[in-house]
């Protein structure tokens, strides 16, 4: 069975920092992709940024505010999370696409319980 477990969220000033981390664990045969996405009150839920291999992408709410990277040897993907806003403010969820061992299927469904992240003064 894989997990995803999530941590890092809190309370924040607006302008202040957060990082977020990620672990998956279980029987993982390969990870293709992990990610962050986010859902507001009363919002929908988005994609915040997710990396694949070298490659990351990062809306364009966040460019130039958050930076996605992952320490494959730990399966773990971290979400820096600088000069933050009141808008941000939100229940953020780590997303993967991988395939586990057990039944060698790729899947790209897996996610965490969310962790929350309030933006405010």
């Amino acid at each position: 069975q894989v997990q995803l477990v999530e941590s890092g969220g809190g309370l924040v000033q607006p302008g202040g920092s957060l990082r977020l981390s990620c672990a998956a664990s279980g029987r993982i045969f390969s990870i293709y992709a992990m990610g962050w996405y986010r859902q507001g009150s009363g919002k929908q839920r988005e994609l915040v940024a997710v990396i694949s291999g070298g490659a990351t992408h990062v809306a364009d709410s966040v460019k130039g505010r958050f930076t996605i990277s992952r320490d494959n040897a730990k399966n773990t993907v971290y979400l820096q999370m600088n000069s933050l806003k009141p808008e941000d403010t939100a229940v953020y969820y780590c997303n993967a696409d991988l395939k586990d061992e057990v039944s060698n299927r790729r899947r790209s469904d897996y996610w965490g319980q969310g962790t929350q992240v309030t933006v405010s003064s």
